[in-house]
C-alpha cells in the first residue's frame, strides 16, 4: 500500500509537470491576450483619447437621436451608399460621453442636436480589441483559439495551486530582498493566489464567450442554414419577418420616450434600427439596469415606437441572465472607473504571472546547464516586443491616419523582434528592451499631450498615466536586474552567439 505522503508527492509532481507543459505551450499567446485584455478594459476611454476634440454631451435627447438617424442615413444616400440593414445609435455614457451612429458603411459622431460631427476613426482601439478577441485571425478560428486559451489558463491556475501545497499558507510571504530568482518566484506564486478569483472569472467567461460564439455558429450551419438569428432567438429574442418595401423612417424618439415612462430606471445604451426605411423595420433599445451585472435588457418597439415587450435578459430564464452577465463580468463594464482600475491592476498582475512563469522555467533550464540564448531572447522579445509593437502601431496611426495598416504593422514589428532574437540573441537584452518600451510610453503620453492639447480631464489623465506609469515601472523593475547577467552568461557559454 502506498503511503499517503508518497501519494501527495506524486500528485504534486504530476500537477507541476502538467503546469509546466501547458504553460510552455500557450505562454506567448496567453501573454498577448492578457496584455491586450488589460488595455481593452478601458476601450471606451482609449477611443476618446485616440480622437480628442470630438463633440461631447452627457445625454442625447429622443429628438436628437431621431435627427441623428436621419442625418447619417441621408449622408449615406448622398454619397451613393447602398441601403443599410442595421443602424446603431450608441448613447453617451461616463466613459465615452459621445453619441455615435453606425451603419453598414461606417460610424459617425453626432453632436447634441443630432448633426454629424465627424467620422468615427479609432482604428488603433479597434485593432487592439480584435487582437484580444481573435488574434487577428479569421474570426471563427481566432475565437476558437482564444476560447481554448481561456480553458488552458484556467487549467494553469488550478495546476499551479495543486503544484504548490503551501501556496495559500505562504500567500503573504515575499522574499524580495533575497536572490532575484527567489523574489521572482515569490511574486509569481503570490500574485497567482491573490488574483485567483479574478483570473478564474475572467478566463472562464472569456472561454464561454469565445467558444460559445463558435458553438452558435456551428449550430446555425448545421440546423438553420447559417441563420444565426434563429439560433440566438431563445436567448436574445426573435426578429420579425423582413419586408423590403419602402416606408417612412421609424419613430426612434417615440420609442425612447415610451421607455422612459414604462421603465424609468433603465438607461438606454444602444438604439438599434433593423432594416430602416422598409416596411419590416423595427426598433430595439438596449438599456442598462442599475445594480445588475447584465449588460442590459433589450426592449422591442415597432416602427411607430409602440411597445412590443422585453426580451427577458433581466428577469427571464436563468440561462438568459447568465449569458447577459458574462460580458460585463469578463470586460469589467460595471461599477464605473473604480472597477475598471481594479480590472487593469489584476490584468497587469496576470501579465506578470504569465511572463514570470516562463522566465522561471528558462532559469531552471539554465541552472541545469541547458540554457538557450535563442529561447531566452525570444521570450524577452515577446514580453517587451508586444507592447513596443502596439506603441509603434499607435505611432503609425497618428502619423499616417486611421486607415493605415495597423494589423500588419503590429505583426511585422513583433515578428521582426523575434527574428532578431533568433539571429542575434545578444541584441535582445531584457533591461535594454524594456527601457525602450518605457521611453516609448513616456514619449507617447508627452507627444499626445503636446500635439492635441486635450482639455478633457479623462483624456489628459491617460497622458499623465503613460508618463508617470513608465517612470514608476522603471523604478520597480530595477529590482530585477538578473535577466541581463544571466543571458550574458548563457551567451558566453555558447560557442556561437546565435546558437540555441
Amino acid at each position: 500500500m502506498t503511503p499517503p505522503a508518497e501519494k501527495r508527492q506524486t500528485l504534486v509532481q504530476r500537477a507541476l509537470a502538467g503546469h509546466a507543459a501547458i504553460g510552455l505551450l500557450v505562454s506567448g499567446l496567453l501573454y498577448i491576450i492578457a496584455l491586450t485584455g488589460t488595455l481593452v478594459v478601458i476601450h471606451d476611454r482609449w477611443q476618446r483619447w485616440e480622437q480628442p476634440g470630438i463633440a461631447e454631451m452627457p445625454t442625447l435627447s429622443p429628438v436628437a437621436a431621431q435627427s441623428a438617424m436621419r442625418a447619417v442615413l441621408a449622408q449615406d444616400a448622398n454619397t451613393g451608399k447602398s441601403r443599410t440593414t442595421h443602424l446603431y445609435i450608441r448613447m453617451p455614457n461616463a466613459a465615452l460621453p459621445r453619441a455615435v451612429v453606425t451603419t453598414d458603411h461606417g460610424g459617425w459622431y453626432v453632436d447634441g442636436s443630432g448633426r454629424v460631427a465627424g467620422r468615427e476613426a479609432h482604428s488603433w482601439t479597434e485593432m487592439l480589441i480584435a487582437l484580444h478577441e481573435y488574434l487577428h485571425l479569421p474570426q471563427i478560428w481566432g475565437m476558437i483559439i482564444v476560447g481554448a486559451l481561456g480553458v488552458a489558463l484556467a487549467a494553469l491556475l488550478v495546476t499551479g495551486i495543486l503544484a504548490h501545497p503551501r501556496i495559500v499558507r505562504d500567500a503573504f510571504r515575499l522574499r524580495t530582498r533575497h536572490d532575484p530568482q527567489i523574489a521572482r518566484a515569490d511574486w509569481h506564486n503570490r500574485l497567482g493566489v491573490w488574483t485567483l478569483p479574478f483570473a478564474l472569472a475572467v478566463t472562464l467567461t472569456g472561454a464561454f464567450i469565445g467558444l460559445g460564439s463558435v458553438g452558435f455558429t456551428v449550430l446555425a450551419r448545421a440546423y438553420t442554414g447559417g441563420d444565426l438569428t434563429r439560433v440566438y432567438a431563445p436567448i436574445f429574442g426573435q426578429e420579425p419577418a423582413t419586408d423590403a418595401k419602402a416606408a417612412p423612417l421609424p419613430d426612434v424618439a417615440a420609442a425612447l420616450r415610451l421607455l422612459a415612462i414604462r421603465v424609468p430606471t433603465a438607461k438606454p445604451t444602444y438604439v438599434i434600427v433593423h432594416d430602416p426605411g422598409t416596411r419590416g423595420q423595427h426598433i430595439q433599445v438596449i438599456a442598462e439596469h442599475p445594480r445588475r451585472l447584465i449588460y442590459g435588457e433589450t426592449y422591442r418597439f415597432d416602427a411607430r415606437g409602440d411597445w412590443r415587450g422585453a426580451v427577458g435578459l433581466s428577469d427571464g430564464a436563468v440561462g438568459q441572465q447568465v449569458a447577459a452577465s458574462s460580458y460585463n463580468l469578463h470586460f469589467g463594464n460595471y461599477g464605473g472607473l473604480p472597477i475598471e482600475i481594479a480590472y487593469m491592476v489584476f490584468g497587469l498582475a496576470l501579465c506578470v504571472i504569465t511572463s514570470t512563469g516562463t522566465t522561471l522555467w528558462l532559469a531552471k533550464r539554465r541552472r541545469r546547464g541547458l540554457g538557450s540564448a535563442r529561447l531566452e531572447s525570444c521570450w524577452a522579445a515577446v514580453i517587451w516586443g508586444t507592447p513596443l509593437a502596439l506603441i509603434l502601431a499607435l505611432w503609425l496611426r497618428f502619423g499616417a491616419g486611421p486607415d493605415a495598416p495597423l494589423v500588419a504593422a503590429f505583426w511585422i514589428a513583433l515578428f521582426a523582434f523575434l527574428a532578431i532574437a533568433l539571429v542575434r540573441p545578444s541584441w535582445i537584452v531584457p533591461e535594454r528592451t524594456r527601457a525602450f518600451v518605457l521611453v516609448a510610453l513616456s514619449v507617447t503620453g508627452l507627444g499626445h499631450a503636446l500635439l492635441f492639447k486635450p482639455v478633457e480631464l479623462a483624456v489628459f489623465a491617460i497622458d499623465g498615466t503613460l508618463i508617470v506609469g513608465a517612470l514608476v515601472t522603471f523604478v520597480v523593475l530595477r529590482r530585477f536586474p538578473a535577466g541581463t547577467a544571466a543571458l550574458r552568461a548563457t551567451l558566453r557559454k555558447t560557442p556561437n552567439s546565435a546558437a540555441g
